[in-house]
């Protein structure tokens, strides 16, 4: 029996089979449902959907929420610790592929997080956006925008 923990604004819900059964759920258009439940009626709406994340915003009778959903895998991962956040401090970002750069997003001086996007790659008729892999400082950008750049070449400087 799966049972999975639902985080809604920080706030913690745990369900399970009967109470997915419970909640007498109805769909009513694309992406809203009509549910009933404890005597209440709820208009859901889906109004954004990151599946591979887990994560939800959604919007019950008129109030919206972020969710995230973590199943028994999820609970199992987190219970032992092996997502825990450690800071990954990066010296520099590489061409992961040579290309031309399109669009640069990041500035000298910026803080960037693990996942920050700073640059967009045209390579193979398609545009990759490179994301920072660690956290750090920008403190030279090695590029201009129309520049060709070979795999591996430094693109940007961190600190």
């Amino acid at each position: 029996m799966t049972h999975y923990n639902i985080i809604v604004d920080k706030e913690n819900f745990k369900i399970g089979p009967k109470d997915i059964e419970s909640m007498d759920m109805i769909a009513t258009g694309s992406l809203k449902y009509h549910s009933l439940m404890n005597n209440q009626s709820f208009v859901i709406q889906i109004l954004d959907a990151d599946f591979a994340n887990k994560t939800m915003t959604i919007e019950v009778n008129g109030n919206s929420y972020e969710m995230y959903l973590e199943d028994e895998y999820d609970q199992m991962v987190n219970k032992m610790g092996l997502l825990t956040a450690k800071t990954h401090k990066i010296n520099s970002i590489k061409a992961p592929m040579p290309g031309l750069i399109i669009d640069i997003m990041a500035t000298i001086g910026q803080e960037v997080l693990t996942g920050t996007p700073l640059i967009v790659l045209s390579a193979m008729k398609m545009e990759n956006i490179i994301n920072s892999t660690g956290e750090g400082v920008v403190k030279n950008i090695k590029v201009k925008v129309n520049d060709a750049v070979d795999k591996g070449q430094i693109i940007i400087e961190m600190e």
